[in-house]
C-alpha cells in the first residue's frame, strides 16, 4: 500500500462531521488532499483503511489512520493552533461533544427525516432537539461563544449540527426564542472559513 506525501482526507461536503474536521485542518494550515466521496460508491482505498465506511477519515503520510472527526480536529490543532481553539477545559469539550453527538444528533435525525421514524411526527421530534438549543442559548447569553468570548474547538465541533437543525424549518428557527443561538450560527455560516471549507470538489471514485 502506498501513501500520499500529504494527508488524505476522505470527506463528504455536506456531512457535519466532515465539516468540523475540514475546518480544523484549514485553520491549522495543514495541506491535505481532499477526496470527496459518493456515499453510494465509496472508494476501495477508503474502505481498505477504514472498514467502518463513514467520513471523515484522515490518512497520514506515515500510514496512520484517524477515523473520528474529533480526533482529526485534535490532531490538526495539536500540530498548529493559531487561533487557540484548544485553550479550553477538556471536560467542557467532552461535555458538549457528548451532548451534540449523542442525544442532539439522535433528535436531529428524527426531526430532519421524520419519514424514517413514522412512529411520531416531525413536531414531536423538534422539542427533543430544543433542549439542546436551550442549553446553548443559556451559554450564549453569557458570552459571544459557547465557552467564552473567543471561539474554540467546541463551537466548531457543534455548529454544523445546529446548522442542520435550523435548516429543517428556517421560518420556525428565525422566529424561535433562540436568537443568541441564531446570531452565533450566522457568525460561523457567514464566515470566510466556512466558505473555504465548503468549496466543491469532484467526486473521487478511486
Amino acid at each position: 500500500m502506498t501513501f500520499s506525501e500529504v494527508p488524505i482526507l476522505y470527506s463528504y461536503r455536506r456531512c457535519p462531521y466532515a465539516m468540523r474536521a475540514r475546518m480544523a485542518l484549514y485553520v491549522a494550515k495543514i495541506p491535505v488532499e481532499i477526496r470527496e466521496i459518493s456515499l453510494r460508491n465509496k472508494p476501495a482505498h477508503m474502505l481498505q483503511v477504514s472498514p467502518k465506511g463513514t467520513v471523515p477519515v484522515l490518512v497520514l503520510p506515515n500510514g496512520h489512520i484517524i477515523e473520528q472527526s474529533i480526533d482529526i480536529m485534535l490532531w490538526a490543532l495539536q500540530q498548529h493552533d493559531p487561533e487557540a481553539w484548544l485553550d479550553v477545559d477538556v471536560t467542557q469539550l467532552e461535555h458538549w461533544v457528548v451532548l451534540n453527538d449523542g442525544p442532539f444528533k439522535l433528535a436531529l435525525d428524527r426531526y430532519k427525516y421524520p419519514e424514517r421514524y413514522p412512529e411520531n411526527t416531525q413536531d414531536h421530534y423538534r422539542p427533543q432537539g430544543e433542549s439542546y438549543l436551550q442549553s446553548l442559548q443559556h451559554m450564549l447569553q453569557q458570552h459571544h461563544f459557547v465557552l467564552g468570548n473567543q471561539p474554540s474547538i467546541v463551537d466548531v465541533a457543534i455548529f454544523p449540527f445546529v446548522r442542520q437543525f435550523a435548516a429543517v424549518d428556517a421560518g420556525w428557527f428565525a422566529a424561535s426564542p433562540y436568537q443568541k443561538v441564531a446570531a452565533w450560527l450566522s457568525y460561523w455560516v457567514d464566515s470566510e472559513l466556512f466558505a473555504q471549507v465548503m468549496q466543491k470538489y469532484p467526486t473521487y471514485l478511486g
